[in-house]
């Protein structure tokens, strides 16, 4: 039911609005005079319309939602609070620099921490998204390979480990992609790496720990064999949470990376947005930074006096130029500046920590709950991965039942069939903001349904038994996909 349906001439929920008539600047000519169109409703329409709405969902702010490799962790309400100051909250995007000195500084002292915490030399925070951040990466290593006449370099390398957006990405900025081999391991095959670099190669994509959950033990090694083959080395950003504070990408030798805010920095993550993706580059690649970027305009006339304004392309020629209408995601950039303040250098160090050791406790965990673990000889990162290929052998019960059965038990599944070289697979990110207490409850929870798939399999098989909507035909759905609206009456 939409909030329309309820919608009643007359009725109204002002009590807490707050009043927009005091703007005598405002011309009268530039003012609504229509009814905006909305749902006449209660207060108390409005609280149980949406309050029940969200119950039909899980989140991270109602249950445990261990998404591998996605990091959905509490996000601060201090954050929320801060970035919705009026300050903030109302100033225009095309406001004059000298009014916006406040937001540039919180601008310029994020790309600052940034900065610090990849160990790059150079941040530009207006990409609006993760995969956005990615093609921006990408389109550096483009411009920069172009800016040097060097036009044979043409593939860039993805490990079968990467996240999966780096092949599109990389086909989107005219690449073509080549594999890479991981060893049963885990860790990128260096043998291979070495057959397959050399004149064409333009970079390598990866991340590190990959998303098989494990730090790449040769990672300088890596470095060192793209950098004599002439690539750029590209760090996606998405397990970023699991080294805060301990390692720096740009010590590992990454010449380019993005980050999401949505994930290590605890902004808003799901439902299509908002989003943030941050790219940091090493020495090299900063002539290339897409713009605005925050600076600090050092006065002649007032030494010392310290004012920030956008440098655009007349101060970076060979940027690759814009991604977005303004100067980025604004509320979203704040809110991850006041979770780094709140933290500090400290705290940056204390969410390595217990992302690790969250995760490395479930996995020890789920192991002695009768679980294979994938790469049960390594040392687990933020998340792990089991497979439950035995159990779809042996049970004919699936990581898609597993999952569905987990939403009966009020636990939004973990990522399934993810990597693919891992079958029937399980990538389970707990993140440092879980407690003991909740990760036994979805251990307790894995292990019941282990249990009834082998007593009752079919209970497992026909899951979810609980929620608004059972279980869908996904092959239906993909080949018969209908997303036209009903047509109103009449």
């Amino acid at each position: 039911m939409l909030i329309y349906d309820i919608s009643s001439p007359g009725r109204s929920a002002a009590a807490q609005y707050e009043a927009w008539d005091n703007q005598p600047d405002l011309p009268e000519q530039h003012r609504r005079q229509g009814d905006i169109g909305l749902p006449a409703v209660s207060e108390l329409q409005v609280v149980r319309h949406f309050t029940n709405l969200s119950k039909k969902n899980l989140s991270i702010d109602g249950e445990f939602y261990p998404l591998g490799s996605c990091t959905m962790k509490y996000n601060p309400r201090g954050a929320h609070k801060a970035a919705s100051l009026p300050g903030f909250s109302r100033r225009h995007p095309l406001a004059p620099v000298g009014y916006s000195q406040g937001y540039l500084s919180c601008v310029y002292e994020l790309q600052e921490y940034l900065k610090d915490i990849t160990g790059m030399k150079a941040v530009s925070l207006t990409p609006m998204a993760g995969a956005q951040g990615e093609f921006a990466g990408v389109a550096m290593i483009r411009a920069y390979h172009q800016k040097r006449g060097d036009h044979a370099r043409a593939e860039i390398l993805v490990p079968t480990a990467a996240h999966g957006t780096n092949p599109a990405t990389a086909a989107m900025c005219g690449y073509k992609v080549r594999e890479i081999a991981v060893t049963s391991e885990g860790d990128v095959d260096l043998q291979a790496l070495k057959e397959a670099a050399g004149p064409e190669t333009a970079g390598l994509m990866m991340t590190n720990p990959s998303t098989c959950g494990l730090f790449d033990r040769r990672i300088q090694e890596i470095a060192a064999v793209l950098h004599e083959a002439g690539g750029i080395l590209y760090y996606d950003g998405a397990n970023l949470n699991a080294i805060l504070g301990k390692v720096k990408p740009g010590d590992m030798g990454f010449d380019v990376l993005h980050m999401n805010l949505h994930k290590t920095f605890a902004t808003p993550h799901g439902g299509g947005g908002p989003g943030s993706g941050p790219v940091g580059v090493s020495e090299r690649l900063a002539p290339f930074l897409p713009t605005p970027i925050a600076i600090i305009d050092e006065s002649e006339d007032d030494p010392g006096t310290v004012r920030y304004r956008w440098a655009g392309k007349p101060d970076i020629p060979d940027s690759i130029g814009s991604l977005s209408a303004f100067m980025g995601n604004a509320g979203i950039i704040l809110r991850a500046y006041v979770y780094a303040r709140l933290l500090g250098r400290d705290g940056m160090h204390r969410v390595g920590e217990y992302a690790t050791l969250n995760a490395n406790y479930m996995a020890k965990q789920i192991e002695q709950a009768g679980f294979t673990l994938a790469y049960p000889g390594r040392r687990a990162t933020h998340e792990f991965i089991l497979t439950l290929a035995t159990e779809a052998k042996e049970l004919g019960v699936t990581a898609m039942d597993f999952a569905k059965r987990l939403l009966d038990y009020g636990y939004h599944s973990p990522t399934i069939y993810f990597p693919l070289l891992i079958p029937e697979c399980m990538l389970i990110e707990p993140t440092e903001t879980e407690t003991r207490e909740e990760i036994d409850g979805f251990v307790a929870a894995m292990q019941k349904i282990l249990d009834e798939a082998r007593q009752d399999p079919e209970l497992v098989r026909t899951a979810p038994h609980a929620m608004p909507v059972k279980r869908l035909d996904e092959v239906k759905a993909a080949r018969d996909l209908d997303l036209a609206l009903p047509k109103a009456d009449g």
